[in-house]
């Protein structure tokens, strides 16, 4: 009799063992695989975490920023807001176009030389006074009164240049007249008024107003916006909710338009920074007119410099406009204003003048 035969149980023992060898040994590999994983997830873990601590926070205003440029990016329309609901095929005010090509920014303007030899409050005013007071192109077409549904009711001198070669008539008639006024509130708007009812689109900006954007018939409307030399700091601007500037190339990128046909301003002293950065910035190319209320009898804001300085100033930002095209064509001495030049009653000057220039290369 062999062994094995002899034996039973010893065989059941045998077979049990190497059962409980291959369970083991499956036991264990499963082990080890669950192992190498926990180790993979946690490597990716602590490489994101890595990532994130070296990464840059930004502020919560930018955050909140980036959120709300992403979501612009998608529309197409900006709407505005009237007192009346508005029919599913009336026209919006602000189409939001590509944005525009980014150009070069000028940091200072050239100033001109010397009036003379040796720096002279005297030279510098008398050169830039006659300078305001003659005009350097004719135009034979100016009156508002002229263009269909105006009556001669304007009491200031607005003047545009409505001659034939400039094209602006043209673009009033065919209803395609883009004008941008810059106030700081309580003036006069019937200039406004009969450029929205003679076919042009109009745009205000007035910080005084109390809704953000007013409609006021088909072709005009009121935003409560004010024009700046500089964007807010946007931290800043995170904690003052009424804060509502913005630069002039910032709010023609908003809103999707490429070109102003006029650009009127009157805004106390702040013109000469704001004409600065249009052209640092080469607004004015993208401007057919101005119509510009200037006033000498103080610098102005944030205009640094002994008074002669600031004379060259003024008179070298008006030289950069002839030098882009720029030709003045009406000049109008206000004699109801005080007769103040940087506060001295001299030079027989104005404290106010209202100048209208025309860009000879518009199309």
């Amino acid at each position: 009799m062999s062994p094995t035969a002899s034996c039973p149980s010893c065989c059941c023992a045998a077979k049990e063992r190497r059962l409980g060898t291959g369970f083991a040994f499956r036991l264990c590999l499963l082990s080890v695989t669950l192992l190498l994983c926990l180790q993979l997830g946690l490597r990716r873990s602590w490489d994101a975490a890595a990532v994130a601590e070296h990464k840059p926070q930004l502020p919560p205003s930018s955050r909140r920023a980036g959120k709300v440029n992403e979501v612009s990016s998608r529309r197409q329309v900006t709407y505005i807001r009237s007192g009346r609901r508005r029919g599913a095929a009336e026209p919006t005010c602000c189409l939001q176009g590509a944005p525009r090509r980014r150009k070069t920014i000028r940091w200072h303007i050239d100033l001109q030389p010397w009036a003379s030899p040796t720096p002279s409050l005297s030279n510098e005013a008398l050169r830039l006074l006659q300078y305001i007071s003659t005009a350097q192109i004719s135009c034979d077409h100016m009156n508002v009164k002229d263009l269909p549904g105006n009556p001669d009711i304007l009491k200031r001198p607005w003047s545009i240049c409505l001659d034939d070669r400039f094209n602006l008539v043209h673009q009033i008639k065919s209803k395609q007249c883009r004008l941008y006024s810059l106030g700081l509130g309580g003036d006069d708007n019937q200039f406004e008024i009969s450029m929205a009812n003679s076919g042009c689109e109009v745009h205000r900006f007035d910080p005084s107003i109390k809704s953000a954007h007013i409609q006021e018939g088909q072709r005009l409307w009121y935003h409560r916006l004010s024009i700046d030399w500089r964007d807010p700091n946007p931290v800043i601007a995170a904690h003052k909710l009424h804060a509502h500037t913005k630069k002039l190339g910032t709010i023609l990128n908003d809103f999707g338009h490429h070109k102003i046909d006029i650009l009127k301003a009157d805004m106390e002293s702040a013109e000469w920074k704001i004409l600065e950065n249009l052209i640092l910035e080469d607004i004015v190319g993208q401007i057919g007119q101005l119509v510009f209320e200037i006033h000498v009898h103080w610098p102005g804001f944030e205009v640094s410099g002994n008074d002669s300085t600031v004379v060259r100033y003024w008179y070298s930002l008006l030289k950069e406009l002839e030098l882009r095209d720029f030709r003045l064509f009406h000049t109008y001495k206000d004699s109801s204003k005080p007769q103040l030049f940087l506060k001295r009653e001299a030079f027989n000057a104005s404290s106010c003048y209202t100048l209208s220039w025309v860009n000879t290369r518009w199309k």
